[in-house]
């Protein structure tokens, strides 16, 4: 080896550290800036700047115009406060962001002066001399020298999964990856004109995908805006047909606006952003935005044994010589791992044992995952040949194995134990003529069986249990044996009744045959790269919601498949570089906590979502059912903000922080609610009228002989619809999460008091506006008798008896003959 570690066939001098300088200051420098994520202004227009957004301000400025400051101010507050919230949470999540791309940017190690360093890419100049091996990532374009030879995943460039052999002279093009060998290249495309720049550009710039909760979101308030757009035409109709004032169409139209719910875009904001500081807390980086939405869908989970399940720490246990000293075998191991150019595990675990001599190889071959075995010839030396080491099942087509050895290396490997085969070829020659393009020699002879152990993680048996009640199921794809595989998962606590697959037989199947296999197998062991990532995307086009988790470049592809991609912080560059999360310091144990993160996340913005669909289906159907009554309109826009505030405002805040895990409703969002939802509205829409009805009856009563209807006062009634409104909103809460069997209706008994406590207080708030003047004057409300609050308290009462016979009774459900429900049958 060289002083730079670099192997003598490809060792360089390289730049002089005052050749770097000068070429830096000459311009020819990799220091090139690129946006992580989206600027300040950035931030700023696409909070501000939206139709909801634009809509609220127009409405807010008729009020002024209007000379009605208090309805302008309210607007500007409920509307622009949230805005501002989410402008905070966002540029806190940039600077995030900003440090973790920072953090993450790949490492690039130089060859200066013939001394190896590691230097950020930044410090990269025209002509520098860069070694790449395993893992690393090509930071900057040019072309392989000496005679190192490297085989890349260009993947990330061409779309292509097929692994690129690359030799002396050949390009190699930023944004790739070594998977397995070691070469280096001269660095002949630097800052702008590298692909690295417009690679890193894209992937780390901020990204504006919406998560599918964020779709079904957006699909529900795009509704709620056509149904706004279609009430302001009528409005606007009405102005011009009747004699309503410019202050009434515009007090309408802020009622209206406000049926839009803006809100949730808030809450779903607020809940994201909890969720990604607890896991952090719980050593979860979160690099991608839909990662937390991602989590609380995740139904299958597939990882690597090797350094996930396992800690990766290879010991080698035992060597069983075949026809030849254990002794010569030993040295002939030594040999081997000394003399390779890169080292892995498996040769670090030999060397450990049995030290050798390093020697010369005209010829070597890295180990690969899809090959699944390595070479390396001598031409001088004791035993002078190509020595090969792999999979057994591999290389036993070449070096067949006498029965009895069979037997002994299956009870090994279902003992979960590594079993390596060393087979010895005398033709030296025909290795180093297909290097290029390995092909393993079609005679070999066996030297020897080593058997390997692999310590499982300490909290591998815990981890498991918590997938299994997180409701996920795990599948553990491997380039080892099935049967080693197997005996590992066992002993890490997986289900007795597990059902393994080889890749060999894999290979067999047709594409109906594989995605069935894919479903109904646990164990998949002898995997090749391109196989994980088919097995992922079988399970994908299946309907099932998959993440994968891997360490090594071998897992790129599956990960990239995968609807989440979860990377070991200790694991490759390739595959942190295309994970949407970083389990940090390799916190295994992490995930399940992580995945009842995102499903508790989920289920808090779907509580939500239900206030906020129940007031506005609500609101909408009284617009209808008052004109077509008693043509009126139901509110007033303070008296409509007060229902929203109390309602449903102030629960968004709390909901989501003390919502729990609950498994992904059956469905989709929207129709996993409408077992709550319609019930709720319907009966409350029906009830809000009769009352507001009594109360107009009432007020028509009390007019004076000979008064016209029109001028009837309807600040009783819209007070007490405002009241019986609140009421109803606040109900809902213990519903939602019943503190005791006698509150369960619509949703499952949960013991949880805290909803039902902040009903109570909410209603004291309520009730501190209704008894304080200047509150009560501000939000335009009347006081109504006690007779008059009992008697709504009381309906209250009834509606909610009422309520809960119809959802145990599950009318609508029959009714309009289908399951609204998302219980299981």
């Amino acid at each position: 080896m060289s002083e730079a570690g670099v192997p003598q066939a490809f060792a360089l001098h390289g730049l002089t550290e005052d050749e770097a300088i000068a070429r830096r200051a000459a311009g020819q420098g990799n220091n090139v800036t690129l946006q992580s994520t989206r600027s300040y202004g950035q931030i700023l227009r696409e909070n501000l700047f939206t139709f909801i957004n634009s809509v609220f301000f127009l409405l807010s400025l008729v009020m002024f115009l209007l000379r009605r400051p208090g309805d302008g101010f309210l607007v500007v507050v409920v509307i622009f406060g949230g805005v501002l919230i989410n402008i905070y949470q966002e540029i806190w999540a940039k600077r995030k962001l900003d440090q973790i791309a920072l953090l993450s940017r790949p490492k690039a190690t130089v060859i200066r002066a013939g001394q190896e360093r590691e230097i950020d890419p930044s410090e990269i100049v025209l002509g520098d001399v860069l070694l790449l091996r395993p893992g690393d990532q090509v930071v900057v374009d040019g072309a392989i020298l000496g005679d190192g030879h490297a085989e890349l995943d260009e993947s990330l460039l061409t779309g292509e999964s097929e692994l690129v052999p690359k030799t002396a002279g050949e390009r190699v093009y930023s944004g790739s990856f070594c998977v397995s060998g070691t070469a280096c290249y001269e660095a002949q495309k630097v800052g702008k004109d590298t692909f690295a720049y417009q690679l890193m550009a894209g992937a780390r710039a901020f990204r504006n995908i919406l998560t599918p909760l964020q779709r079904e979101i957006n699909v529900v308030i795009r509704v709620f805006v056509l149904i706004a757009c279609f009430l302001w035409i009528l409005i606007s109709i009405s102005f011009l047909s009747q004699s309503y004032s410019l202050n009434d169409v515009a007090q309408r139209a802020a009622v209206v606006a406000g049926l839009v719910p803006a809100g949730l875009l808030l809450a779903i904001t607020l809940a994201y952003g909890l969720g990604a500081v607890r896991m952090l807390g719980q050593q979860v980086l979160i690099q991608q935005a839909n990662a937390v939405e991602s989590l609380s869908h995740v139904e299958v989970l597939c990882l690597d044994k090797t350094g996930t399940l396992t800690t990766n720490h290879l010991t080698l246990e035992a060597v069983y010589p075949i026809g030849i000293p254990e002794e010569e075998l030993r040295s002939h191991l030594g040999d081997f791992a000394a003399s390779l150019s890169a080292t892995n595990r498996t040769s670090e675990a030999i060397a450990a044992v049995c030290p050798g001599s390093v020697r010369s190889p005209i010829a070597e071959v890295p180990f690969s995952s899809a090959r699944k075995w390595s070479a390396i010839a001598f031409d001088n030396g004791p035993r002078p040949g190509t020595y090969v080491l792999g999979a057994p099942e591999i290389l036993l087509k070449a070096a067949p194995l006498p029965a009895n050895w069979v037997s002994r290396m299956r009870r090994m490997t279902e003992e979960g134990l590594r079993v390596v085969l060393l087979a010895w070829s005398a033709d030296w020659a025909a290795l180093k003529e297909t290097v290029a393009m390995p092909q393993m020699p079609p005679d070999l002879t066996p030297l020897g069986l080593l058997c390997f152990s692999d310590q499982l993680r300490p909290e591998a048996y815990e981890t498991l249990q918590g997938f299994r009640q997180a409701g996920i199921e795990v599948k553990i794809i491997s380039g080892d044996n099935p049967q080693t595989v197997a005996a590992l998962a066992k002993q890490a606590g997986l289900s007795d009744q597990i059902s393994l697959i080889s890749g060999t037989e894999l290979a067999d199947l047709d594409a109906a045959q594989f995605a069935q296999a894919a479903q109904a197998h646990t164990i998949f062991g002898r995997i090749t790269p391109d196989q994980k990532a088919d097995l992922v995307r079988a399970l994908r086009k299946s309907g099932r919601y998959v993440a994968m988790i891997g360490d090594g470049v071998n897992d790129v592809l599956a990960l990239k498949q995968a609807h989440l991609a979860i990377a070991m912080e200790s694991g490759s560059k390739a595959t942190r570089g295309v994970a949407d999360i970083v389990l940090l310091r390799d916190s295994f144990a992490a995930l399940p906590h992580a995945f009842l993160e995102g499903q508790r996340i989920r289920s808090g913005i779907q509580d939500v979502m239900k206030l906020f669909l129940v007031r506005v289906f609500c609101v909408t159907l009284l617009i209808f059912a008052t004109a077509i009554v008693t043509d009126s309109f139901p509110l007033e826009n303070k008296q409509s903000a007060v229902v929203t505030l109390i309602g449903v405002g102030l629960p968004t805040i709390f909901i989501p922080v003390w919502a729990k895990p609950a498994p992904t409703p059956r469905g989709g969002l929207v129709r996993s609610m409408l077992h709550f939802v319609v019930p709720a509205t319907l009966s409350l829409t029906l009830v809000s009228l009769l009352v507001y009805l009594f109360f107009l009856v009432s007020a028509v009563l009390d007019l004076p002989p000979f008064q016209e209807l029109r001028q009837v006062d309807y600040s009783l009634p819209r007070s007490a619809l405002v009241t019986i409104l609140v009421l109803g909103q606040l109900c809902l809460l213990p519903f939602l999460k019943p503190p005791t069997r006698a509150w369960v209706g619509g949703e499952p008994y949960s013991g949880d008091w805290r909803y039902t406590l902040m009903a109570i207080a909410l209603l004291g708030i309520y009730l501190l506006i209704v008894a304080l003047p200047p509150l009560r004057e501000f939000f335009e409300l009347s006081p109504l008798s006690l007779p008059g609050y009992l008697y709504i308290g009381l309906v209250a009462v009834e509606w909610c008896l009422l309520l809960r016979f119809i959802w145990r009774s599950r009318f609508f459900d029959r009714f309009l003959g289908v399951d609204l429900s998302d219980r299981p049958s």
